[in-house]
């Protein structure tokens, strides 16, 4: 049986399509479908299926626009209640595609509606299940995701019913069969998602920590929920979107593809409340900038971060980008529901530097010139990296304000002090400076290639040790 899975790198997420005897599905499929037409057309095949595991909390599917343009029929689990036209299948029920059959197992748990789908090959052999957020290829999804739509939903109680499906609906599954999961390392769905992408059912009862057979229900409930952090506040936002549709990408590509002149794009961000996202490279955008834009590079996972920094999905965005990309960038916000971008800088940020108007820059040095600043004088080093990332080694003497919280990172920030910012490779230090000098911060430097740089100099001690809270 040919499962082609479709891996888009900058969300993590992991689409699937089948094709038999010229009809096609697909899986989880992002809004963005045109791929997904093309596959099926160059199979000569008619797109019969949209098959959902679940509301997706990190994306907006594109179930509705593939539906719409192929005639395809959506079909979600058990107990999924779409405001729109879908087939809501039945437990166990049996879906043909082709020679090829789909099985429907319910297997709540990261959300209610989460369903697993076993794919049954043309002689009859099962093939494998694409598991959606119910088990990953090291992990199985967070149960803490739905009780943000439905508060009677405690995660607590999600984590038990997920513990039941994976003890009496997966691991009694045959060990070769290939789990195909909807998400890989990088997620927010997960907390120890392995960079391998798939994996045979058997290897996972090895060592998935979350299938050992000898783990008691409770035990497991506890070591699901250990050390989740709050999840980035378009979740939800996604997820309502995805129980009560959207409007098709195209309508909303026709409205965000607006260019604007230097002008028009000034009077734009002086009368709405907009959002300045640059998205160009760090180096580019540190070297000269639109005052109060923030850095979020394409070149990046970049709907993650603008999903992890812009709260509201519905919140006016304007554009700065390199020529030609402007299309990707929109395509790509409204992978997670940012619909409202006003507009875009025509001809990039050369056009504002044409039209003489105000610009801003971010200061930077590379780790060799910082390690010689702290021989001269001290140095306040901030490393915006996730706490697990700081955890593991850091400079010493650093203090971590991790980019994914800023709002408590500041927090953290004395004004009249400077500040080397760091993240991993330059990337997320850019993004939060950027913020805080749009926020009146002017105290930051980036340190240029991050803590890559820094190790490769071999001029700064490293330590993992993090000094407690109460002793900054």
């Amino acid at each position: 049986m040919k499962v082609e899975q479709i891996y888009t790198g900058c969300i993590a997420h992991a689409a699937y399509y089948i094709e038999s005897k010229g009809e096609a599905a697909i899986f989880d499929p992002l809004r963005d479908v045109e791929s997904y037409i093309n596959r099926a057309q160059r199979d000569g095949a008619k797109m019969k299926y949209v098959f959902e595991t679940h509301f997706h909390t990190d994306f907006v599917s594109g179930h509705l626009d593939l539906a719409k343009k192929t005639g395809a029929q959506i079909v979600f689990g058990p107990t999924a209640k779409p405001c729109y036209e879908a087939l809501v299948a039945k437990d166990e029920q049996v879906f043909t595609v082709g020679d090829y059959k789909v099985k429907v197992i319910h297997t709540p748990g990261h959300t209610m509606e989460s369903t697993t789908y076993l794919l049954i090959d043309e002689n009859g052999k099962e093939h494998g299940i694409i598991s959606g957020d119910t088990l990953f290829i090291g992990d199985v999804g967070r149960p803490d995701l739905a009780q943000h739509v439905v508060a009677e939903l405690t995660q607590e109680i999600l984590a038990a019913h997920l513990f039941d499906s994976l003890r009496n609906r997966i691991m009694p599954l045959s060990d070769d069969l290939i789990v195909y999961p909807n998400h890989g390392a990088g997620s927010a769905c997960g907390k120890k998602m392995s960079k391998e992408k798939t994996d045979t059912l058997g290897h996972q009862k090895e060592v998935n920590y979350a299938l050992d057979p000898d783990m008691s229900k409770q035990r497991f409930i506890d070591e699901i929920l250990n050390g989740l952090v709050p999840p980035p506040a378009y979740f939800p936002q996604n997820v309502l979107l995805n129980i009560k549709g959207t409007i098709s990408l195209d309508d909303v590509l026709r409205r965000g593809k607006n260019a604007l002149s230097a002008e028009s794009f000034e009077t734009a961000a002086n009368e709405t409340e907009a959002v300045i996202i640059d998205a160009r490279d760090a180096t580019s955008f540190s070297a000269g900038f639109i005052p109060n834009s923030i850095n979020i590079g394409i070149d990046g996972n970049f709907a993650t971060w603008v999903g992890t920094l812009i709260p509201n999905i519905e919140h006016d965005i304007l554009l700065v980008c390199e020529q030609g990309r402007e299309e990707e960038v929109i395509t790509r916000l409204a992978r997670v529901g940012y619909d409202n971008v006003l507009g875009y800088l025509e001809g990039g940020f050369n056009t504002w530097l044409d039209n003489n108007k105000e610009t801003d820059t971010i200061s930077s040095v590379t780790a060799v010139e910082l390690a010689q600043s702290m021989r001269l004088e001290e140095v306040h080093i901030l490393d915006v990296r996730k706490l697990s990332e700081f955890e593991s080694e850091h400079v010493l003497s650093a203090l971590n304000a991790p980019l994914d919280f800023i709002n408590s990172s500041m927090t953290k920030i004395n004004a009249n002090k400077t500040y080397y910012v760091n993240c991993v490779s330059g990337y997320r230090s850019m993004t939060f400076i950027s913020i805080m000098q749009a926020r009146g911060y002017r105290n930051f430097i980036n340190v240029i290639g991050g803590f890559n740089a820094i190790k490769e100099s071999k001029k700064f001690k490293l330590t993992n040790y993090v000094v407690p809270t109460s002793l900054l």
